[in-house]
């Protein structure tokens, strides 16, 4: 136990809390079991760190651990959380947990025990894994860390700290809200060099590598994190990385799943199963045709790269100005918690009420839909008028 703790203490002192993602503010800290769930890279133990230390500065009352630490191969999670409680303790700060067998039993039997322990953990948003244990989900509450937004990423380089504005509020007020941003600061300057490298936290590191790093990161999702899917064949992780492939050098894409299965070498079924569990690893946003449901086993109507940055990792020759403007809209609106689908006509349809066209400057508002509730989305402008919005303003939503 002494290790963990000293571990703990270093990398809870080393912490800065400079910069805090929006999440943080979101999530009710009077919860006493809290899971936060996110893909790779995207800064969930930076939040645990800086939660940690912020509530309970560097005192022993709260411990931060990660489960694939060597000590918990032979030590349990149960057993430590019952000794540190005993000794005083008041938070567990628990990373990585689906790298644990048992992890769900062993946290549900500390909330149960240790009355006034609070418990907060992470894992990957990849098997929706609190959802697949029952008693569990009835204690925890569940929330989702993603990329940065646009208005995070500004934050992040100091250039600007602006509150996040509803989507409502943004239809309703783009004009003065475009107005008065841009009289502090240029958004379309700055809107590039996040599309190319400026989604996950660690760009901070360096931005020269950063492409090899997201690569990384990729890479550790598909071999390590779909294992813990029940039932995923890692014989197919190749697989895997060519249907990845094939949909990075075809988005926006409209799969044809029985050609697209023939390709890959997998079975119909599988192929769409695979399908839905990239788009719960966050490599990819998977969208269906309005008024239709979605399952692991419901062929998407049209893919994307799940962010911009992907695009230029895997395909930079096919990362074309109009695939990012959409790939943009789509991530930005669905991390602020929006249900978007496919509509017949324009681009986007959003909460079941608006639609939106996303496209260049020129995009004409004539274009659009009768439905008062269509708006064009444009590019390479400041400020937009009537229903015409301009792009970057959706990377203020989260």
């Amino acid at each position: 136990m002494d290790k963990i703790l000293e571990k703990s203490a270093i990398l809870t002192k080393n912490q800065e809390n400079r910069f805090v993602r929006s999440l943080m503010e979101k999530i009710d800290w009077s919860d006493r079991l809290i899971g936060i769930l996110g893909a790779r890279g995207t800064g969930k133990t930076t939040l645990l760190l800086q939660r940690q230390k912020q509530e309970y500065g560097l005192t022993q009352k709260a411990v931060y651990l990660t489960l694939d630490d060597i000590y918990f191969t032979e030590n349990r999670l149960v057993d430590f959380a019952n000794a540190f409680y005993q000794q005083g303790g008041k938070a567990l700060f628990i990373d990585e947990v689906h790298k644990y067998p048992g992890w769900a039993q062993e946290i549900k039997n500390i909330y149960d025990f240790n009355k006034e322990l609070r418990i907060v953990f992470t894992g990957s948003s990849i098997t929706d894994m609190i959802r697949q244990h029952a008693d569990l989900s009835r204690r925890a509450v569940q929330y989702e860390l993603p990329g940065l937004s646009y208005r995070e990423y500004l934050q992040f380089i100091s250039v600007n700290t602006t509150s996040v504005i509803s989507l409502p509020e943004l239809i309703k007020n783009h004009y003065e809200i475009a107005l008065d941003l841009s009289a502090k600061f240029k958004p379309l300057q700055y809107l590039q060099s996040y599309w190319q490298n400026g989604y996950y936290p660690f760009f901070t590191e360096n931005v020269n590598t950063y492409a090899i790093r997201l690569e990384q990161v990729v890479k550790l999702i598909i071999e390590n994190d779909l294992r813990f899917i029940e039932g995923f064949d890692q014989a197919n992780t190749r697989k895997i990385y060519q249907l990845l492939y094939v949909l990075a050098t075809n988005v926006p894409f409209k799969p044809n799943v029985t050609k697209l299965s023939a390709k890959i070498g997998v079975h119909r079924n599988t192929l769409v199963q695979y399908l839905y569990y990239l788009e719960k690893a966050r490599l990819v946003n998977a969208l269906t045709a309005s008024g239709k449901s979605t399952s692991t086993l419901q062929k998407p109507d049209k893919i994307y790269l799940e962010n911009t940055n992907l695009h230029f990792v895997f395909s930079p020759e096919q990362a074309n100005t109009g695939t990012l403007r959409e790939s943009f809209f789509l991530n930005q609106l669905r991390n602020a918690g929006h249900n978007i689908s496919l509509p017949l006509k324009t681009d986007f349809h959003v909460d079941e009420k608006y639609f939106f066209e996303v496209g260049g400057k020129d995009k004409k508002i004539s274009q659009l839909d009768k439905n008062k509730f269509s708006y064009v989305v444009s590019d390479d402008i400041e400020v937009g008028a009537l229903n015409k919005i301009p792009l970057w303003l959706f990377g203020f939503l989260y």
